[in-house]
């Protein structure tokens, strides 16, 4: 009820029925046009299968190919426009400058990352490919001797957020899709006014879709008159345009460079258990400190020079090596990294895909949303095959009710293959953790669905051999023990209609 209050006052309202008037004014012009003039009509079906043809070889998933052919199928005089405005993936030019910008800028790690190569664990091939693969994706460096701390909950990420908020000196990043009012946003409003006031650099990039719920109208003047600079991602206009579906999922919070945090948690209530939404929110994250700040000062910077429409240059945060904190006594390596929509490098699903294919004893993985293509899936067999523990955590209360019916029609094959399923029973369990042997994690914002893998911006750390994995498997291990292990009799005793309703569902993941 609450959330219904909120939409009805908001631009929500007005932008949904703006979309929804101009599309159904499209389709009554078209239809219009179509059956007064005959050569408009056979022109839409000739433009419906030349569509076709360009879904069929463009490079992407399979899913997505077979669901946009079997709309263009199913509705031949509609299919191709709707393609034309929805399908694709048209960036902003501005954009994917800033990102060709960011990416040349990661190659003046280049001799810093081979070098790690070739000092790194010589006995494990997994290290090499994985930093391998994030260099050939997108020049993303990796780093050694940095201290890793991981959050087993948002309320014990956003403490630590606080404390390293209060000693900031220069400058302050925060990249998040949601901000909303409440105990958590007003606490480290509170602590950003006072740093502005000593001469600290604050800067905010929130995503304009994730907070159009939560924000007033004077949001962003409000805050600019405190001297906050803020700027929201992508905003939404009531126009159809396809890169309205390209979000900022990330979370980044960047200190003077030396400290960043990332994870799954936003700025809002719910993810400290502040308010209940849908039971207990188990929210992970993760703190870094030392040299490996530098990726999100400059993933965090790109995004900033295109919201603000300016050319910040990174030299001016990022500091020589030599005066990075120096952590000579923290073993492991740990790999920061971003992904964006603007290119096909999909990162954050191919780290999924090497630490699947690197297990040799575990791989558990906890994601909010389980929507999977075939390359995935078929990942995700292959590890049981090969003897792997494949445990994967998904929520006990949804959040969303349609994906979560998806995340269901998954259930049935895994199972069959030997997948492991848990539904995490104190509520939502929203953070995004992978765990490989006892040697590779990730942690950060990259959900196991169509979105984060090919829609969103994404971020996260994939470490290897660094002090908190025993943390990290740890919580695993607590996070099974409060959950229920979903079995192949209870799927098969499902009501067919739910069944199949949801395997009908499933075909429209793509969109979700």
């Amino acid at each position: 009820m609450q959330l219904l209050k909120k939409f009805m006052k908001s631009k929500a309202l007005y932008l949904a029925a703006a979309l929804l008037c101009q599309l159904l004014i499209l389709i009554i012009l078209m239809s219009y046009f179509s059956y007064e003039f005959v050569p408009v009509y056979y022109f839409m079906i000739v433009l419906s299968v030349i569509v076709a043809i360009i879904v069929i070889n463009r490079d992407s998933d399979s899913s997505s190919k077979l669901l946009w052919v079997f709309i263009i199928m199913a509705l031949p005089f509609f299919g191709g426009i709707l393609y034309l405005l929805f399908g694709g993936r048209k960036i902003p030019k501005a954009l994917m400058i800033q990102d060709r910008q960011a990416y040349s800028d990661y190659k003046q790690y280049a001799l810093q990352n081979m070098k790690m190569i070739e000092n790194g664990p010589s006995d494990d091939p997994n290290f090499k490919k994985m930093i391998n693969m994030a260099w050939n994706n997108g020049y993303f460096p990796v780093y050694s001797h940095v201290d890793t701390k991981y959050f087993f909950t948002g309320k014990e990420q956003f403490e630590s957020i606080l404390e390293e908020l209060k000693k900031a000196k220069e400058y302050i990043f925060i990249e998040t899709y949601i901000i909303d009012e409440g105990k958590m946003w007003d606490s480290m409003l509170e602590i950003l006014e006072q740093k502005v006031k000593e001469g600290v650099d604050v800067r905010i990039v929130y995503d304009d879709f994730g907070s159009i719920l939560n924000v007033k109208p004077e949001f962003q003047e409000t805050l600019r008159e405190k001297g906050i600079k803020i700027h929201s991602f992508n905003p939404i206009h009531p126009q159809l345009a396809i890169q309205m579906n390209n979000r900022d999922h990330r979370k980044i919070i960047v200190i003077d460079g030396k400290t960043a945090f990332t994870g799954g948690s936003n700025i809002a209530d719910e993810y400290i258990n502040e308010v209940e939404r849908f039971g207990y929110w188990k929210d992970m994250g993760i703190r870094v400190r030392g040299r490996a700040a530098e990726p999100f000062i400059i993933s965090f910077l790109q995004t900033w020079n295109y919201v603000s429409d300016t050319n910040t240059p990174y030299e001016e945060f990022v500091m020589p090596p030599a005066s990075y904190p120096q952590y000579s006594e923290k073993k492991g390596y740990v790999l920061p990294f971003s992904d964006s929509p603007t290119d096909s490098n999909n990162i954050g699903k191919n780290v999924h895909m090497n630490m699947l294919a690197g297990s040799t004893e575990r791989c558990w993985i906890s994601t909010p949303y389980l929507i999977l293509d075939s390359e995935i899936e078929a990942q995700l067999i292959l590890a049981v095959n090969n003897g792997v523990d494949v445990r994967i955590v998904v929520p006990g209360i949804p959040d969303k009710k349609t994906v979560y019916e998806v995340t269901k029609a998954n259930y049935e094959n895994l199972l069959k293959k030997g997948v492991r399923i848990y539904e995490y029973t104190p509520g939502f369990i929203h953070g995004k953790v992978t765990l490989a042997d006892d040697k590779q994690a990730f942690v950060g914002t990259v959900n196991m669905d169509f979105r984060s893998y090919y829609l969103n911006y994404e971020c996260g750390i994939w470490m290897y051999d660094t002090e908190c994995i025993p943390d990290i498997q740890k919580d695993f291990e607590e996070i099974f023990a409060q959950s229920h292990e979903v079995t192949l009799q209870e799927v098969k005793k499902v009501n067919p209609v739910v069944r199949w309703s949801r395997n009908i569902l499933k075909i429209f993941s793509p969109l979700m």
